[in-house]
């Protein structure tokens, strides 16, 4: 299904983003890899490498200057082309609104919603000029597309998380109007909005003890346990399917939104969420 095509996926280190890795994989993309942390990414080429894929790591924060345009380069000179791109990156830094500060604000909205478009700037002298080649000569033009992963809080809110509910829901807009704009060029751009998946993001702080280093600053991952508790005990009556996805089954989202089947899919949001608020 993606054979002879490159993804590069964004935040594909651990979580969602490695899931989507290894599935590109198995229908035969060529995948690059991309996480704030080497380590890791280099774990998820190794888990690609070790069931016959084609994978490479290349690490760095999505937000820095410069990044995305390296980033798209790589995966070029490695494979040769680009096809399909998913804005995955991205963590949760939460706080009620009258208490984020500006820091914690600006940060959200740099990794889920400044960093997608970037990416997708730096990304676009390699879908575009090679769309618009195959549009001159009359010939088919291939699976090119976007993928950026939104999330249920950016749909319809959620306490604790203005910051992060503004970043997603803006880029559910900047999806839409990148579809209208490159649409002529046969190149789609969709979002995936994911609502409860058990990951380190969904998973109680207390617990798990996850944390990451934004700029110097300790971020600690996850949600308080009383919280990951009440979601818990009330889940058969918010979600039809009575349980939180795995992440194999979110990246699953991705990976059919990215793909040939969804040719005349474009500016679409799909719901990941086992029927949550239908």
């Amino acid at each position: 299904m993606f054979s002879n095509q490159t993804v590069v996926i964004t935040g594909a280190g651990r979580g969602i983003g490695a899931s989507a890795a290894l599935q590109f994989a198995e229908y035969g993309a060529n995948v690059v890899v991309n996480d704030l942390d080497n380590g890791m990414a280099e774990e998820t080429v190794h888990a690609i490498a070790a069931r016959g894929g084609q994978a490479v790591a290349f690490a760095g924060d999505v937000t820095a200057a410069g990044f995305p345009e390296q980033l798209m380069q790589k995966a070029v000179d490695r494979f040769g082309r680009l096809n399909v791109l998913v804005n995955n990156a991205g963590y949760t830094w939460d706080g009620m609104a009258h208490k984020i500060s500006d820091e914690q604000w600006q940060a959200i909205l740099d990794v889920h919603l400044s960093a997608p478009f970037r990416m997708i700037r730096a990304a676009a002298p390699h879908l575009r000029e090679a769309a618009a080649a195959e549009l001159e000569s009359g010939s088919d033009t291939g699976n090119r597309c976007i993928v950026n992963v939104s999330s249920t809080s950016g749909l319809h809110g959620n306490i604790g998380q203005a910051n992060y509910a503004a970043g997603k829901m803006g880029v559910v807009g900047l999806t839409k109007t990148i579809a209208k704009e490159w649409g002529p060029l046969g190149i789609r751009c969709n979002a995936v909005a994911f609502g409860f998946i058990d990951t380190r993001l969904t998973r109680s702080k207390e617990i798990q003890e996850e944390s990451i280093e934004i700029d110097g600053r300790e971020v600690v991952l996850g949600i308080p346990q009383k919280v990951r508790a009440m979601l818990d005990s009330d889940i058969g009556l918010r979600i039809p399917l009575g349980r939180p996805a795995t992440e194999e089954e979110a990246a699953a989202g991705i990976v059919l939104i990215a793909s040939p089947l969804a040719s005349y899919i474009t500016g679409h949001v799909l719901e990941v969420t086992g029927g949550m608020g239908i």
